[in-house]
């Protein structure tokens, strides 16, 4: 029997009945929904749905056990499933109920044929690399780690800072910005591309290094091989500044030094035949559309 974690951030009126199908969905294929613990208490007390499921709590409740992380919700939803699964290689497979959805894009309306081609094998696992991020202070603890980016950027002032930054033992550049996005192919779409960086299909083993507002408007994106560590120090008029490990923020001295690698491990994504990055990108991003052809 499959063992099948679910994981929303929350539950809207909206969603209700896609949430109810997924939980049937699990249960017609004969296999054990397990809902993270805040999400079935979340469902118990504003709808009324029996909270008689197992529940898992940390990411060591899914180092052994389960078959499936499903992820029900946004890219940020996705997001924080990764901090559950962590180095477990429990795949992940991401049901979007929010808006743009480059990790979670399988639509909501097929829930069961999803799962029942999961069930037949009909999948590949597409392997995502992660940031592992170290700093003097250990900022993160056993969560120093970003399937999407790392953001170093000013905190509450208008004043431009200094990211000084290294690749290996070698001096890069020292980027006069708002602030500096270290990106891997999957935040290739995240952050990065809103600041002008390039788009890098899974599977390069590259990182980005994308300027935020750059003052010198010569300086552009920089892809770099992963396997080199990038070293960055901050310069500036405050004290302290935010770096943040997908949208997760802590305070950074001015002079720390922040060293960025590739992680040791990588997560399995979930893919299917007729929904690859190609697609995704072509239509998410409405390439190749004309709206003058619509009229």
């Amino acid at each position: 029997m499959k063992h099948i974690a679910i994981y929303a951030k929350k539950i809207f009126k909206q969603d209700l009945v896609v949430f109810q199908s997924l939980l049937s969905g699990i249960e017609h294929m004969g296999w054990t929904p397990v809902l993270e613990k805040d999400l079935a208490l979340q469902v118990q007390s504003k709808f009324q749905i029996s909270a008689n499921y197992r529940t898992f709590n940390t990411h060591l409740d899914l180092q052994s056990g389960f078959d499936l992380m499903v992820s029900l919700g946004g890219d940020g939803t996705f997001l924080k499933a990764v901090s559950f699964v962590r180095d477990s290689e429990v795949p992940i497979l991401g049901i979007n109920t929010g808006r743009l959805g480059f990790l979670s894009n399988l639509s909501k309306d097929q829930i069961l044929q999803t799962l029942q081609r999961f069930n037949s094998g009909q999948y590949e696992f597409q392997q995502r690399s992660l940031l592992r991020v170290h700093t003097e202070n250990d900022l993160y603890g056993d969560e120093n780690f970003a399937l999407n980016e790392l953001t170093l950027q000013k905190k509450d002032t208008s004043s431009m800072v200094k990211v000084h930054a290294y690749l290996g033992d070698k001096f890069l550049n020292t980027y006069w910005a708002d602030g500096l996005i270290v990106a891997t192919p999957t935040g290739s779409t995240a952050y990065s591309l809103s600041c002008g960086g390039p788009i890098i299909t899974p599977g390069c083993q590259v990182h980005i290094l994308t300027p935020i507002a750059p003052h010198n408007l010569n300086v552009r994106p920089v892809v770099v091989p992963d396997h080199m560590p990038i070293s960055l120090q901050v310069e500036g008029r405050d004290r302290s500044y935010l770096l943040s490990l997908d949208g997760h923020s802590q305070h950074l001295k001015q002079g720390d030094k922040v060293t960025i690698t590739k992680a040791e491990f990588m997560i399995n994504v979930v893919k299917f035949e007729d929904n690859n990055f190609l697609d995704t990108i072509r239509n998410k991003m409405f390439w190749g559309s004309d709206t003058r052809n619509e009229i």
